[in-house]
C-alpha cells in the first residue's frame, strides 16, 4: 500500500495545460489519452491526445457533471437547467430525465454510471437557481437511480449533493455533501436501494472545506476536492484526512464561512475567495496509461490543473 498519509505538493508543482477553456467543471479520461470537458461555450470540449481542442454541442450553459457509457456516449447534468443529457460524441443530445413524479428534478449536479450500466444522478437542490441552497443551506439534495426500473429516489435530505462515486466493488455508494463539509457514505443493496447513511472521515473537514468533487483511487482512498478553499485533501479507508495542497484566500473565506451561518452568502462573496494560483478547483480525474496522471476541472480557471499521483485512480465505467 502506497503511503499516502503523507503526500503533499506544492503549489509549484502544479501543471497548467490545455488552457482556453470555459467553466471546465468536470473532466472525463479515455485509455487513449483523450479528455473531454464541461464548456458553456457548446455541451463539451474533446481534448484528444495531441493536444487539439474542439467544442462540440449546443446545450450551453452551465452543463456540469459528465459520465460515459460503454458506447461513447456522454451523460451531462446540467446544474442550470435542472436536465440530464444524454449526448454522442458528434454532439447530438436529448433530454432523458427533466422531472420526477412530475415535478423538476432541480439543480442536476454530477451523474454516475456503475458496472450494471445504472445511472446514479446527483441533485443538489430542489431549488434553481442552485445558489439559493449554497447562501442558505436546506437538506432538500437528493440521489436518483435511473435503471431498467425507471427512475426513483434513493436518498434525500442531503446538504447540497454534488459529486457521487461507487469504490471498486460497488458495496458503497459515496457522496460529497457540498455545505455539510464533508463525504457521506451508503451501503448499496442488489436491487439499488441504499442503505443507512453514514459518515465516512470527519464530521466536518474545517472551516471553509467545501466538498464539490470526490474520487476513488485504487487503495480505496477518497480525494475531495474543496472549492472554496482551492485545494485538495485525502480521506483514508480508515477514516484518516489530511491536505494536498490549498490556496487559501483567509480574508474572503472567513466573510464566506460568517454569511453562510448567517443564511446570507451572496455571490460577489463566494466569488472572492479566489486564490492567487487556484480558483475554484471541482473535480479530480485519474488518466493515463498508469491511471496516475491527475486532472482538475474548475468553475473559474480557463485551464486544468495537473499533477502525478503516487496511487493510480479507479477506473471509471468507460475504462473496464
Amino acid at each position: 500500500m502506497t503511503d499516502i498519509k503523507n503526500f503533499t505538493l506544492d503549489l509549484s508543482e502544479l501543471e497548467f495545460v490545455h488552457s482556453g477553456l470555459a467553466r471546465p467543471e468536470s473532466v472525463l479520461a479515455e485509455p487513449d489519452g483523450t479528455l473531454w470537458t464541461s464548456d458553456n461555450r457548446g455541451s463539451v470540449t474533446r481534448i484528444d491526445p495531441d493536444g487539439t481542442m474542439q467544442t462540440i454541442g449546443t446545450i450551453g450553459g452551465e452543463t456540469n457533471g459528465l459520465a460515459m457509457d460503454a458506447q461513447g456516449n456522454i451523460y451531462i447534468a446540467h446544474i442550470g437547467d435542472g436536465n440530464i443529457y444524454k449526448m454522442d460524441r458528434q454532439g447530438n443530445h436529448e433530454i432523458i430525465l427533466s422531472e420526477l413524479d412530475g415535478k423538476p428534478l432541480g439543480a442536476a449536479n454530477y451523474v454516475f454510471i456503475d458496472s450494471k450500466d445504472r445511472l446514479w444522478i446527483s441533485i443538489s437542490t430542489r431549488a434553481l437557481p442552485w445558489f439559493v441552497a449554497a447562501a442558505a443551506p436546506r437538506p432538500d439534495g437528493y440521489i436518483i437511480l435511473m435503471d431498467e426500473k425507471g427512475p426513483r429516489i434513493v436518498a434525500d435530505g442531503i446538504y447540497f449533493t454534488n459529486e457521487i462515486k461507487m469504490d471498486a466493488d460497488e458495496k458503497y455508494l459515496y457522496v460529497a455533501e457540498t455545505m455539510g463539509r464533508r463525504v457521506l457514505r451508503y451501503p448499496v443493496n442488489e436491487d439499488g436501494s441504499l442503505g443507512e447513511q453514514e459518515v465516512f472521515g470527519p464530521d466536518d473537514l474545517g472551516e471553509g472545506a467545501y466538498v464539490d468533487g470526490i474520487t476513488l483511487d485504487a487503495e480505496g482512498n477518497v480525494w475531495v476536492v474543496l472549492v472554496i478553499r482551492n485545494g485538495l485533501g485525502v480521506i483514508t479507508p480508515d477514516g484518516d484526512y489530511h491536505v494536498v495542497f490549498e490556496d487559501v484566500n483567509q480574508p474572503a473565506l472567513e466573510q464566506a464561512v460568517a454569511l453562510v451561518e448567517q443564511n446570507a452568502l451572496t455571490p460577489e462573496a463566494m466569488f472572492a475567495c479566489v486564490g492567487p494560483t487556484l480558483q475554484f478547483p471541482a473535480s479530480l480525474t485519474f488518466a493515463g496509461p498508469d491511471l496516475r496522471d491527475v486532472y482538475m476541472g474548475s468553475l473559474a480557471m480557463p485551464h486544468l490543473v495537473k499533477f502525478r499521483s503516487p496511487v493510480a485512480g479507479l477506473p471509471m465505467r468507460h475504462w473496464r
